[in-house]
């Protein structure tokens, strides 16, 4: 039987899934700036342009102060 997921694992898991989704929309900024030859500057640009896109995605789909409630305090 498998046990329930703890809070620290959910709130590891959370952070991953939330760093791997600015880390995609940051990167795939700079890599359509690279398919366009744009200069190398333009790239950086779109890069941190999408970074910044990115952390302003998660804390719309993720809101809350980033605490992880456990499924005890959900059901209340």
């Amino acid at each position: 039987m498998v046990d329930p997921v703890s809070d620290e694992e959910r709130s590891g898991a959370a952070f991953r899934i939330k760093v791997g989704i600015i880390l995609f929309v940051g990167l795939s900024a700079g890599l359509i700036t690279l398919n366009g030859d744009g200069p190398l500057w333009l790239s950086g640009a779109a890069v941190l342009a999408g970074f910044l896109t990115g952390a302003l995605l998660v804390y719309i789909v993720f809101p809350g102060d980033g605490s992880v409630r456990s499924s005890r305090d959900r059901r209340r």
